[in-house]
């Protein structure tokens, strides 16, 4: 959520930003109902002072003076109902339009309208040339009995996968890689609830536009998360942190759901793009002056991870059009993807700013005394079923096993993958 007093000041620079970003949101209005928002307060607090000073006179009156100030307070009484009735349709109104305004990008975000108006940074790493025709992971997890689609189909219908043998020892062998490496920089480890509340959900900016992606239960009004930042948030909401404690990095191990609803007949077999995913993830609540700072560090580490498992990739900065309602500025990582011989997302790093933190209510005091607003950070760490499926192909061999990626073999106890004996 954006400080009304910002667009109250910068209207035009908040319709840039909503075009840029391709929302559809009518600031002018936003801003006529702001007015009578605070007219109408304006109005009832004036109501509410003269109808304590006729209150305060009423005793000290003379009978025919008693009555008709006992009438003009009843009718002050029945004015300020009135308008406090108004005040809360408004008000209601008002901050609907509040929550729909996107966050704004920051200026180095390059514009553009959708993906193919995103930037390449960077590639790193030489794309593997194999001297056999490439096998897709399906058709290898099927091989080496690591994916089973068919009788997940069976059990949860399409988009859904059993990992299996020795890709599940992978997972947990990323998993704990993943701890290590980023308790060097005190991260906190977390395992967070995969059910969060409506407010929760709606306080991470994700109900206003993409609600058609996530999973809720009605029955007892809990969202099923699409990613773990969407958990971590919430943990610290109207709370007040200590300055000296920014930054507080948590990383998280959990299962993810999604709709897909916007992909329909895209990657439709395998585990690229499914319902239930497993995902580890970096978050970050800082100081406003650091979050720049503190995104570039999850991109770094996120290019720590991948080249640790020593598969291609490249870095790819997000255009305005492709940024989500809560982000300021995303950097997505690619890995390349053989049998699709190009580079796929695996990771995304985003900076929030303030735009989360203010819909949550997370502050920290800072050395003046005065509360102000943390900016909150997240990232990929490994998207599990992603990486499975870049590590599978690209260390693919032609007996069709598939080796394990030096940095992991001590946690997995896996050296290469092999076709099991019938």
């Amino acid at each position: 959520m954006l400080d009304i007093k910002l667009i109250r000041k910068n209207p035009e620079k908040i319709k840039k930003a909503c075009k840029d970003k391709q929302v559809n949101v009518d600031i002018d209005t936003l801003l006529d109902l702001d007015l009578k928002r605070r007219e109408l307060i304006q109005e009832l607090e004036s109501l509410k002072a003269e109808h304590n000073k006729v209150s305060k006179q009423i005793a000290g009156l003379s009978e025919k003076d008693k009555k008709e100030a006992i009438l003009k307070s009843q009718k002050l009484v029945d004015r300020i109902d009135s308008l406090g009735t108004e005040l809360k349709s408004i008000s209601k109104e008002f901050k609907a339009f509040l929550l729909s305004v996107p966050n704004i990008p920051l200026d180095n975000v390059p514009v553009g309208n959708n993906e193919s108006d995103n930037q390449v940074l960077k590639k790193w790493g030489k794309v593997p040339h194999f001297s056999f025709k490439p096998k897709d992971h399906i058709e290898l997890g099927k091989i080496l009995d690591v994916i089973d689609t068919e009788r997940a189909s069976k059990v949860s219908g399409s988009r859904f996968g059993y990992i299996k043998n020795e890709a599940a020892l992978l997972e947990f062998a990323l998993v704990r890689f993943v701890f290590d490496t980023l308790a060097k920089l005190n991260f906190i480890p977390i395992v967070p609830p995969s059910m969060i509340r409506s407010q929760a959900m709606q306080a991470m900016g994700y109900l206003e536009r993409g609600a058609d992606e996530v999973y809720k239960v009605e029955k007892d009004d809990l969202y099923l998360i699409g990613t773990s930042e969407q958990s971590i948030g919430p943990m610290h909401m109207d709370e007040v942190l200590k300055q000296e404690e920014l930054p507080k990095r948590y990383v998280a191990f959990s299962s993810c759901f999604r709709r897909e609803a916007g992909s329909y007949g895209k990657d439709v077999k395998g585990i690229l793009r499914s319902h239930q995913f497993d995902k580890i993830e970096m978050f970050s609540f800082c100081l406003p002056e650091e979050s720049q700072k503190e995104h570039e560090l999850f991109l770094s580490l996120e290019e720590e991870l991948v080249r640790s498992l020593k598969i291609p990739y490249s870095v790819v900065e997000m255009c305005t059009g492709d940024l989500g309602d809560p982000t300021a500025a995303t950097y997505d990582i690619e890995c390349w993807i053989p049998s699709q011989n190009k580079y796929r997302e695996t990771h995304s790093t985003s900076n929030c700013t303030d735009f989360q933190a203010r819909r949550l209510n997370v502050r920290y005091r800072n050395e003046s005394g005065k509360l102000e607003f943390v900016h909150t950070l997240n990232g990929t760490a490994f998207a599990i079923g992603r990486i499975l499926i870049a590590i599978l192909e690209n260390y693919q061999q032609k007996d069709g096993s598939v080796k394990v990626p030096k940095v992991l073999q001590k946690y997995s106890g896996v050296k290469i993958i092999k076709k099991k004996r019938a």
